[in-house]
């Protein structure tokens, strides 16, 4: 439990600095010691609760004509992730998590990011493969991020996009969780009772902090720590 809250004060705590991130780092970590299908929902419970906290920017700056072709293929791939999830057994789960941030801790600390303009017939995989992993693995926003990074170029307006993207695609993982059990899991309630103060202490000193490092410093920060994660996952399974 002690280890499990310091991962969690980690998580928010970057995340109220760099406004993303807590889930990537907070999932992979906690599945080192607690079954997957556990820390799945948990975490996208503090996410959605850390999200209406947090805010974001107005609705007036949310581009629903992006939101549309992304959210019916969303849904079906969050259907096809809660199925996967109760379905495949601990360790390909793991292996596959492990494989997931690996690639995008190495995005992150290559600084690999494209800025050409991207036809919206990219909303179809962008909307699968986010609303998918989102419900397997509780890390879905690199799959939207990406695909709306390459729509809109206003930052204020993609960070109130996304914003009201999760609101819908978490609102319906949530759904799918309780419908199949998996937010009524022991010890739930009880781990979201003392996990919700420490992301409230995490938020708050990240977004106090004043590190001196630049966005794309910290963006290769959350870059190492991902890829020291992945592998630790893969190697973890394999073992």
């Amino acid at each position: 439990m002690a280890v499990a809250l310091l991962i969690l004060l980690l998580a928010y705590f970057i995340r109220g600095i760099a406004g993303f991130g807590s889930g990537l780092i907070a999932v992979p970590l906690l599945a080192h010691f607690l079954p997957l299908q556990f820390v799945v929902p948990f975490v996208l419970v503090l996410d959605f609760t850390a999200s209406i906290v947090l805010g974001g920017n107005s609705r007036e700056q949310i581009a629903w004509n992006e939101l549309k072709p992304l959210l019916p293929f969303g849904a079906a791939g969050v259907m096809l992730g809660v199925t996967l999830l109760i379905q495949i057994p601990r360790e390909p789960l793991l292996i596959g998590l492990g494989i997931f941030v690996l690639i995008f801790g190495l995005r992150n600390l290559l600084n690999i990011h494209g800025e050409k303009p991207i036809s919206r017939l990219w909303a179809v995989p962008a909307g699968l493969t986010g609303g998918t992993v989102g419900a397997l693995f509780g890390t879905g926003g690199p799959p939207y991020i990406i695909y709306l990074s390459h729509r809109l170029k206003d930052k204020a307006k993609l960070r109130a996009t996304f914003s009201g993207l999760f609101i819908f695609d978490g609102g319906l993982r949530l759904v799918s969780f309780l419908a199949t059990g998996l937010l009524l899991q022991n010890g739930m309630f009880t781990a979201l009772l003392a996990a919700l103060p420490v992301m409230a202490l995490g938020l708050y000193l990240g977004h106090r902090a004043h590190l001196g490092i630049s966005s794309r410093q910290m963006l290769r920060l959350v870059g190492v720590l991902l890829i020291g994660s992945g592998v630790s996952l893969i190697w973890k399974s394999l073992a």
